[in-house]
């Protein structure tokens, strides 16, 4: 049975929100309290990336980020129609998610916005590694434990530098909330591009059959019952 595009498309809304309102909501608090540290903001991104995999899996294939949904896409796994209703939604998610965080703590840690913290070129190509490898994990297993791992491995890694955002609607709505616009296009130019890396890679690793893995799993993305 395929999931309705209205379910599927909402999922994607609350699932992009919840990413944004905990992982820069994080930031955002420990600008504040400085109770969390930088570690503490990677574990939270994990661990919000996890349960959001593995409660909406089964309905949109929590995409959450463009840079999934323009790899599932380029791979084959996911229909082309969906791809720009999936976007917008992603994008209204993480907006609203950033306008109530503006709300409730003004611009404390400037919303969590994604700004290079050295030259672009650095941070170009640091976003860029970690989406390739974000994405050729979550095509090859798509486990929400494992995708929310590398995460937060990632984040704990990068997130000083560039904010470790490997996904453009993240850095798209704290950036429309807080007005700050540094260096944005490399935050959708370096992920599409990271993306289409991972699935290039995944396709010259296992060029006939995906891995299988148990339980469930959630690499393609695909809303239950749908094929491409």
């Amino acid at each position: 049975m395929t999931v309705p595009l209205s379910r599927a498309v909402t999922a994607e809304g609350i699932g992009t929100f919840a990413l944004v309102f905990f992982g820069p909501g994080a930031a955002v608090v420990q600008a504040q309290t400085g109770a969390l540290g930088h570690l503490g903001v990677a574990v939270v991104f994990g661990l919000t990336v996890t349960a959001v995999i593995a409660a909406l899996a089964p309905i949109s294939g929590a995409h959450i980020n463009p840079a999934a949904t323009f790899a599932l896409t380029l791979a084959g796994k996911f229909p082309k129609a969906r791809v720009v209703p999936y976007v917008a939604a992603q994008l209204i998610g993480a907006t609203l998610a950033a306008f109530v965080l503006l709300a409730l703590f003004g611009m404390k840690g400037n919303l969590g916005v994604t700004v290079p913290a050295g030259s672009v070129m650095q941070a170009f190509v640091l976003e860029l590694i970690l989406t390739f490898f974000l994405l050729l994990v979550a095509l090859r297993s798509g486990l929400p434990w494992v995708v929310g791992g590398v995460v937060a491995l990632e984040a704990a890694m990068g997130g000083p530098i560039t904010g470790a955002s490997m996904n453009p609607a993240r850095s798209f709505g704290p950036a429309l909330a807080s007005g700050i616009w540094t260096a944005h296009w490399l935050y959708w130019v370096a992920p599409l591009l990271g993306a289409a890396l991972a699935v290039a890679a995944n396709h010259l690793l296992a060029p006939t059959e995906p891995v299988e893995t148990q339980p469930r799993r959630a690499q393609e993305f695909v809303p239950e019952g749908e094929t491409a």
